[in-house]
Formats: structure tokens, sequence, C-alpha cells
């Protein structure tokens, strides 16, 4: 495949493009991490959601 002059534009931008979605889903990955050790430290200090029926109260 001929990518003519612009080659080095059409590789950089494939590889930035790579690079973006890469560093994307590092952030993710490193997000839920940190998520589910902050829901942890709650659970352990015995904060919870409210049950089911607890919301209709919470909401009236």
């Amino acid at each position: 495949m001929d990518l003519g002059p612009h080659a080095g534009f059409i590789i950089a931008s494939y590889g930035l493009c790579a690079l973006t979605i890469l560093g994307l889903i590092a952030w993710v990955r490193i997000d839920k991490a940190l998520q589910e050790k902050a829901l942890k430290e709650l659970a352990e200090q015995g904060v919870s959601r409210p049950r089911e029926e607890e919301k209709g109260d919470l909401a009236t």
C-alpha cells in the first residue's frame, strides 16, 4: 500500500489515535480500582446503600 507523500501524517494520526484509546482504557481501569477501594473502605465503616423499602421513605 502506497500512502504517498502524506504517509508520515497518516501514520502519526493512527499512532495518536491508538495512544488516546489506550490512555482512556488505562484511565477507566485505574478509576474503577480507586472506586472499588473507596466502596470497600465505606463498607468496612458500615456505610451502605439504603434498602428498597427505605428508598421510598427518603423520596417523600
